[in-house]
């Protein structure tokens, strides 16, 4: 399997390929400007070279003429060894300073590359205007330009490859340095366990970039503490509730089976080994239905419903209970949504059920019902002691109570009523909250509106 490459190995590959295209494409251009550049100064040197030669042939248009200044032509000549002449007239050539070199044809300046040398050709006539002027071929030998610039080129290349190189360790360096960050968060991931979900990586010393990572990774690492807190809590309070129970129901087999005993007492014994069994039964299904709301399997029915007739059908359970508590139960309101009956009577049961046994007798719980523009908001409010603020965050804890005395093995209240409601409301898309304040405990249900 071929070893992929590290971040930090890419990072300084790319950094050494940007660098050496950008070196390349520089020494191209300043390549082309040179090239350019000594075209130009050819170009200047050939003209200037012109204009004496034309000052020196003035008139001359015959072989004979030519004759009588070829010599004063030739003292001109002598003073750029690197010039050379052609002249042809009529298919003759009148002086030849290249002989054997074919030179290119058209006016105008040409390149030319004869035996390894390097001449730059400038064709023009004689006497400019005149079609039967003889032609003139200058020929300036430019191989000290050429050589220039292929040196130029082995530098250019040189260049790119040691930049590339340079620039290939650096960025090795510098990506490493600044992948530090994500190696010291590697660690801490490495380093998490059950034991150390505590560590947190430091955001202050963190870079920009990372800064919004490292905060993520630490709220991550928090979130999975706080579920394993939880977690373990948990299963302190099931083993904690099925203990008691579970002790009952084999101390009481045990002392019925140490003797022979009437039918009655079996009968009373496997009675009360019934509600037991129910209790745990109860507790068990509560606990499957908690877990399926936390694997969002809770799909609650989309049908519409009159809440006002749901809570005085509940009222109307409640009824005796109410009586024989001395508390009284009063309904405001009304509203109309959608969702699960059978979900929402039961969040409302539980909510109706809890405030009732905290209701002093003499007191009221009320079910209040307001439907707005957003929704659908339901209060159940009871009056009695007020809850303390810092208990209020934890009332939809499964297995909390906030009775300080906790009666072991009570088969009425396991403490996760309120966290069944809380999974319903939320199951609808709403949210549920505790207000205690003033004598008055209450219970807000907030349920979107459905289209």
């Amino acid at each position: 399997m071929i070893q992929r490459l590290s971040l930090a190995s890419r990072l300084a590959l790319l950094f050494a390929a940007c660098t050496a295209v950008v070196s390349l494409l520089a020494g191209v251009l300043f390549n082309r400007a040179s090239e350019a550049h000594f075209i130009e100064l050819d170009q200047q040197q050939l003209d200037s070279q012109l204009v004496a030669l034309r000052s020196t042939l003035q008139g001359v248009n015959s072989p004979a003429l030519f004759a009588q200044r070829e010599q004063q032509l030739r003292v001109e000549l002598n003073r750029q060894p690197e010039l050379a002449l052609r002249i042809t007239a009529g298919g003759q050539r009148w002086l030849d300073d290249a002989p054997g070199v074919k030179l290119p044809e058209g006016p105008g300046l040409h390149s030319l590359q004869n035996a390894g040398t390097d001449y730059r050709v400038y064709n023009v006539p004689l006497m400019a205007g005149q079609p039967d002027s003889p032609q003139l071929s200058l020929v300036l030998d430019i191989t000290h330009h050429q050589h220039f610039l292929q040196r130029m080129q082995h530098l250019i290349w040189l260049t790119v490859g040691l930049s590339a190189l340079a620039t290939a360790v650096l960025g090795a360096w510098a990506a490493r340095s600044g992948l530090r960050p994500l190696r010291r968060m590697g660690e801490v991931a490495a380093g998490v366990s059950a034991h150390s979900l505590t560590q947190r990586l430091p955001q202050q010393q963190m870079p920009a970039e990372l800064a919004e990572l490292a905060q993520a990774f630490n709220a991550m690492l928090g979130r999975l503490d706080d579920a394993f807190q939880r977690l373990s809590a948990f299963s302190a309070d099931i083993a904690h509730e099925l203990r008691t129970p579970l002790s009952n129901l084999l101390t009481q087999t045990q002392v019925i089976l140490t003797q022979p005993r009437p039918l009655e007492d079996y009968r009373e014994a496997l009675h009360s080994n019934l509600e037991e069994l129910q209790w745990m039964a109860q507790l068990v299904n509560d606990m499957l239905y908690l877990a399926k709301a936390d694997h969002g399997l809770l799909i609650p029915k989309c049908e519409p419903l009159a809440l006002a007739n749901e809570v005085e059908a509940l009222l109307e359970f409640f009824a005796l209970l109410a009586e024989d508590a001395q508390v009284s139960l009063v309904r405001e309101g009304s509203a109309q949504t959608a969702g699960d009956r059978g979900m929402l009577r039961r969040a409302l049961s539980n909510l109706l059920d809890n405030a009732l046994r905290f209701t002093p007798a003499g007191g009221q719980v009320r079910v209040r019902m307001v439907e707005g523009v957003r929704g659908v908001t339901v209060t159940v409010e009871n009056s009695g002691e007020v809850i303390p603020a810092d208990v209020l965050p934890r009332l939809f804890d499964r297995f909390y109570r906030a009775d300080p005395a906790r009666h072991e093995g009570s088969s009425e209240h396991a403490g996760l009523g309120l966290a069944i409601t809380q999974s319903i409301v939320q199951a609808h898309g709403g949210r549920i909250f505790c207000e205690s304040e003033a004598g008055w405990t209450r219970f807000v249900i907030e349920l979107p509106k459905v289209n």
